[in-house]
């Protein structure tokens, strides 16, 4: 039996993306109904997983209409979860993509409302309890990797990704973290077992000019890997244990909608260390993979078929 794919969302949103033509700034724009969709990184993580069959259970918060609307999307989908009921209603995000010109895709992200201080434990609580096990139609069904991706609500305590390595590790399971700011360089700290930023946020985080000297500082900090996104250049990936660092690309880019293939990428390693696979190449091979075949799709949290063809295109480099 496959480990279970554990995922933590304390940001979740109902995710809307229009698609358009084109944009001309300060004019009115018709558009097909938009594609509604749960949403937040470690449910796109989740929802990745379980299109192509693997076992997760989505740990997120909801609240409001908007978080009854994540319940039914999840529910509809099939994917198994555990909302956590918080007073504040879930936020949404609208996400823009243009299919003339430059395939252009712009997000608005609303801000994540507050969570009480007891809704935070209610949230941990849930981490405890699924990381000891899920009850499934086959029996407890044991996580073989917690993963948690995305921004924080307002106000969210600064130990949040440190104490989810923790615990992850006090129950011997691998522990992924896709997050941006302090929040990478707190669970680089706590020993994780692979972050995954983009170019941009591992920048910005370390304060470092060069990727390489940026990545190597998180693993300098106590992070085992490091994969980073760039764009059309594909994916780096870094370990521990190396001195070299390895680059992944696609011969020429793909034209598309970007939003979920970071998402993708992580639900890859995810994957991967849920069943032992604990080689960077391998990693990287699959994580570069399944963010290509992301970008083909209309919405985040599914990718195109087509992974297993784009895995065997990648120019892999070591350097």
């Amino acid at each position: 039996m496959n480990k279970l794919i554990l995922t933590v969302t304390p940001n979740p949103a109902v995710d809307v993306t229009y698609t358009v033509g084109g944009i001309e700034l300060g004019s009115s724009h018709r558009v097909p109904a938009p594609l509604h969709r749960a949403g937040g990184k470690g449910l796109n993580v989740s929802r990745v997983a379980h299109q192509l069959g693997h076992a997760t259970l989505a740990i997120a918060t909801a609240g409001g209409p908007t978080g009854e609307q994540l319940r039914r999307d999840l529910e509809a989908a099939g994917i198994a979860h555990h909302l956590v009921p918080v007073a504040a209603a879930t936020r949404r995000t609208v996400a823009l993509v243009e299919t003339a010109g430059n395939n252009r895709t712009s997000i608005f992200n609303e801000i994540g409302p507050a969570l009480s201080a007891a809704e935070w434990q209610q949230l941990a609580a849930a981490v405890v309890t699924h990381l000891a096990g899920v009850q499934s139609s086959d029996g407890v069904q044991r996580p073989g990797v917690l993963v948690a991706s995305g921004s924080l609500p307002d106000q969210a305590p600064a130990d949040f990704h440190p104490a989810l390595v923790a615990l992850a590790h006090a129950a011997g399971v691998p522990a992924i973290i896709d997050t941006s700011g302090a929040g990478i360089l707190a669970a680089a700290r706590a020993g994780a077992d692979l972050l995954k930023p983009n170019n941009h946020e591992l920048l910005e985080a370390t304060g470092e000019r060069s990727l390489v000297q940026a990545a190597r500082v998180l693993l300098g900090l106590g992070a085992k890997r490091v994969l980073v996104s760039v764009g059309e250049e594909g994916m780096l990936a870094f370990s521990a244990t190396t001195s070299g660092y390895l680059q992944a690309k696609l011969p020429r880019p793909l034209s598309g909608n970007p939003t979920g293939a970071g998402d993708a990428a992580v639900s890859a390693a995810a994957v991967a260390l849920a069943g032992g696979e604990t080689g960077l190449l391998e990693i990287l091979r699959a994580a570069t993979a399944w963010s290509a075949a992301a970008v083909l799709m209309p919405g985040a949290g599914e990718i195109s078929p087509r992974y297993t063809e784009l895995a065997q295109q990648l120019i892999i480099t070591e350097h």
